[in-house]
Formats: C-alpha cells, structure tokens, sequence
C-alpha cells in the first residue's frame, strides 16, 4: 500500500510538472507579450522602457535600438558598451528585405605577431592593453541612424544621459557580475574611479551614477561619430593606451569604418533562418540546422537521450569547420556557400553515429558577456542587433574620464602560423557575437538572438527547433531547459580530442542523462553559461508582435 502510494505521488508530482499552467506551456515561465504598434525586447527593463518612449515619440525601430543599447551600455555595463563592437540585421519594410550591418573593429596597426613572441607569449592574453581592438559599436550606430533614423541622435542619446548624471538602481544580475569583473580587471588604471564606488562593486539596488559617459554621449550627440573617431574622445583613448602599453592609436580610430553586409540564410522545414556571414560565428547555427533537418527530431521529443546526442554531434561538427574557417573575408576566401549547402550537410551527418559519441572530427568554448536586444515599429520594421565588450566588462582598460571600458575581442585571434584566424595587423578577429532572423513566405516571422560566447549558435539553433519542431511559443521556447557542448576544436587554436564536455539546464530526466553517459559523452554541471534570450516574433495575418524575454536574466519584454 505505502509503495503503491509513493508511485502516486511521483505520477501526481509529474503531472503537476507539465500541466501546472492551465494553457499547457510547460516550460514557459511566463506569457508572451503581445501588442500591436510596437515592442522592444531587452536584458534590463530600463533599456526596454528607453525603447518604448522613443518609439512613441515617432522613432523608428532602429532608434529605439540605438537608445536601448546606450541605456545598457549605463545599466548592463558587465555585457557591453561603446568600447565594443556591434552586428545587426534590419528587417526594411518598406523594401521588404533584410540588411546587415558588420560594426566590427580591427587589430592595431603598429602590434605585429612578432610582439607576442617578444614577450614570450602563446597566446593572446585576456585582459590589458593587449587584446584591445578598435571599438566598432559607435560608428555602427551611426551607420544605422543614417540610413533607418527618424529621431536626431540628441534624442536617442538623451534618456541614457539623464539616467548617468542623475543614478539608476543597480539590478541583481548585473550587480553579481559587476562584482565578478571587477575581481579581474579591478586594479586597471581609470576602472575603480568609474565603476567602483567607494571602492567596491554596487549591490542590487544600489543608486549608480555615471557623469564620465554622460559627458561622453552628449559629446556623440553634438559632434556625430567623429567626436568618437576623430576628435578629443579618440586622442584621449590613444593617450590612455600609450600610457598602458597598448598599440591602439589616434590613426586607428580615425580609419575605422563599419561595412554593410548581406545576411546568409538556409531553409529549416519551409522557415529560412538568417546570419551574419563571418567574421563571425553565426553560420554555425545554419551548419548544426542543416544537420537536423535530416532527423525526425519532433519524433525523438524534447529532451530525450536521442534528440540531445544528435544535437550535441552536429554541434562538434560545425564548430570544427568553425574553428578552421571562421575569420575575417578581407583576409581569406571563406567558403560560406559550401559550409551552408544542404549537399554539405548530407555528407557530414554520415559521420554521426547513433547512440556513440564522437571524441573528435576532422573539419571539412569561448565564454563571453554580451546584450542581445530587438525591436519592433508601427510600420513593420525591425531591428535584431548584438553588442559586446567580450569578456564581462572587457579588457580592464578604462581611459580618462570618459566612462567606459575598451573591449578585449582581439583575444579571439589566434598566434597559430598559417591558420584562417592568424593574428594581424589591420585584422577582424574572430567574432562570437551573432543576431539572428526568420523569415516565412518572404514575410518577417521572427527576430531573436541568445547572448553567451560559444553557446550562440548551439542555442540559435535550439529555440528554432523548440518552435518548429516542438511546438512551443515564443517565451517557451526560450524558457526550456537547454543543452550546451564545450570543449570544441576552437578558432583560437585549440582542438577537441576527448569529446568536449555536455551540460544540461536543470530539467533534463536523470535517466536520460544516464544514457548520454553511456553513450559516451561527458557530463558536467554548469551555471549560468546557458545564454541570454530575446525575441520579437510576428504574426502576419492579425498584424501583431510577440515578445518574449529571458527568464535567465533582468530583461523584459515590453509592448503598446
């Protein structure tokens, strides 16, 4: 009787699992956001509000992003800032077609491969003057403004400035990473005097004031990207980096320009998902989709041992051509139509076996912080935009009195002789920093990114097969537990022998964690790597947007 009983409550305990919402969404922890004229999607519910009020004023969707990513860059300083770079893909309603933006930023000229050597390095280091690059992020808001703003750049910029002079609560996310990066970068020149008051890192619900980067907006406000490039800003980086060891200089800055790019796509079961083709890491995700396709994942069902391993071997498998091929086309012919080719794909799922992993492929996890936010417009527009210093807060180097700190993507190079990412002068490193896009029957079907360094792609990837396989909507698929695979070859140099490692969100069935250990593949617990989800989708035939937010982070979706 007592064992019958204990078989009840454990049946009682399941049901309640999946069925504890009455509309059934067992994973999502909270509704989707649905409006009409207008959404933003952002990590910090001040930048979401920003977004809101500049597209009431009559903003176009790519004001409000530009005003949302200054806000973060005050409030969510631990994942970006106008020390970083930017990538962006713009939906354009009017001519019906995606647009992307490449706001990246190149190597120091005068820092020569041979430097690392001298100082008897291997490898790029993380933090100091040396891993810092031109930052992009500015000029890529520029570009942007000019081509899809309605708002002068005084308006846009000028909610983040009221909010540095006059102090903001500090939320709790950001405040435990405030603490972490300023455990690492803590002792830099310039860092304490503007993100450590009193000596130490705010706490949730501390008041935050930032009068050095309000000074420097209003700068941008008035003066345009050249106050950035080219006028007292750029000679006070130059300064600041000389006085460090750095390389950046004045003529740096000055000859930096963003390009516009065309985004790649492939088909997943009739929806085309769109990328960025590299530098960046985006078409990993296009490579791991085109490999799901071939499999019944709807079949295997969420959260199997099936549906995992099969995910986690396509992931090794794009992610060595990844390692081999991703870096900067003015450098390199990268063979991005190939890579992509359903053709391609077919030939490289024979290499996974069922139900046996791999502990190495042959081509054919990088940790960072960053804001992913999107936003949407009356007229139909809208904007999927990433911005990063890389890691945390970036390099450490915090320059003068201006209020931000440079970021240190240059350590995506690699010192490996010959390699595609082989560090150079003038060069785009590696980028891990990806937006992402959906389109259906040519129409505009979802705008959505997931923050994070490596686990970009994996979980591009993974909220796409939750909608179109699973049928979640749009908050639960971001909600669902997530499956996240470290320890691929890397475009730094490193490569996988053993496998990699697998980490699994709480939720996963123990006995199917079981049965991946079987099968050999390594599990090892992890928090807080599992990324940062926004997103906007729209439903065309009731003309209406749906946000959805991550319940991961501070974020919010928000609508009118």
């Amino acid at each position: 009787m007592r064992l019958l009983l204990i078989l009840l409550l454990m049946l009682n305990s399941a049901a309640t699992m999946a069925y504890d919402r009455v509309t059934g969404e067992m994973h999502a922890s909270r509704s989707e956001v649905l409006a009409q004229h207008g959404m933003a999607a952002t990590s910090q519910p001040l930048a979401t509000q920003v977004a809101l009020d500049i597209l009431q004023k009559g903003g176009s969707a790519v004001d409000a992003a530009i005003a949302a990513n200054a806000m973060l860059g005050l409030v969510e300083p631990t994942g970006c800032g106008i020390g970083g770079d930017l990538f962006a893909i713009v939906w354009d309603a009017e001519e019906k077609k995606l647009v992307g933006l490449n706001a990246s930023g190149r190597s120091p000229k005068g820092l020569t491969k041979e430097h690392f050597a001298e100082q008897g390095l291997t490898q790029i280091p993380a933090y100091g003057p040396l891993p810092v690059s031109v930052p992009g992020a500015v000029d890529g808001w520029f570009m942007l403004h000019k081509k899809y703003g309605k708002l002068t750049m005084s308006k846009l910029l000028t909610p983040a400035i009221r909010y540095a002079k006059n102090g903001f609560p500090v939320s709790e996310l950001i405040s435990y990473y405030w603490k972490v990066n300023a455990k690492r970068i803590g002792e830099y020149e310039g860092f304490a005097e503007t993100y450590l008051p009193n000596g130490k890192a705010p706490r949730k619900g501390d008041i935050f004031k930032n009068p050095a980067l309000a000074a420097t907006y209003e700068k941008l406000a008035s003066g345009g990207r050249d106050a950035f490039y080219k006028g007292d800003i750029a000679h006070t980086i130059a300064a600041y980096m000389k006085e460090q060891g750095g390389f950046l200089t004045y003529e740096d800055l000055a000859s930096h320009k963003s390009e516009w790019v065309t985004p790649v796509s492939t088909n997943y079961r009739g929806y085309d998902v769109w990328e960025l083709p590299p530098n960046g890491q985006g078409i990993a995700a296009l490579q791991i989709l085109n490999i799901l396709e071939q499999y019944d994942i709807e079949g295997m069902g969420f959260g199997s041992a099936e549906y995992i391993h099969t995910f986690v071997e396509a992931k090794k498998l794009a992610f060595e051509d990844r390692a081999k091929y991703y870096a900067d086309p003015a450098f390199n012919e990268i063979p991005v139509d190939w890579l992509i080719s359903k053709e391609y794909a077919q030939e490289r799922r024979q290499l996974i076996k069922p139900r046996k992993a791999a502990e190495r492929y042959d081509a054919g996890i990088n940790q960072g912080d960053t804001i992913y936010l999107t936003v949407a417009d009356a007229k139909g527009n809208m904007v999927s935009l990433i911005q990063s210093n890389y890691r945390g807060m970036g390099s450490g180097m915090t320059p003068t009195g201006l209020g931000f700190i440079l970021q240190n993507r240059g350590e995506l190079f690699t010192l490996q002789e010959g390699h595609f990412n082989e560090y150079e002068p003038g060069k785009r490193p590696f980028h891990t920093i990806i937006p992402a896009f959906v389109t259906r029957n040519n129409q505009p079907w979802l705008s959505f990114g997931v923050m994070g360094g490596g686990a970009q792609p994996q979980m591009h990837a993974q909220v796409l097969v939750n909608m179109i396989d699973f049928g979640m909507n749009l908050q639960e698929a971001g909600d669902a537990p997530r499956i996240l695979h470290s320890g691929s070859s890397s475009p730094t140099g490193e490569l996988m022998t053993d496998g990699g490692v697998v980490s699994l969100e709480s939720g996963i069935d123990e006995q199917v964690q079981r049965t991946l250990m079987r099968w050999g593949h390594t599990l090892q617990p992890v928090t807080g790597a599992y990324g940062g989800y926004q997103a906007i989708g729209y439903d065309p035939r009731r003309k209406l947007y749906i946000g959805a937010s991550e319940s991961r982070k501070d974020g919010q979706a928000a609508g009118f």
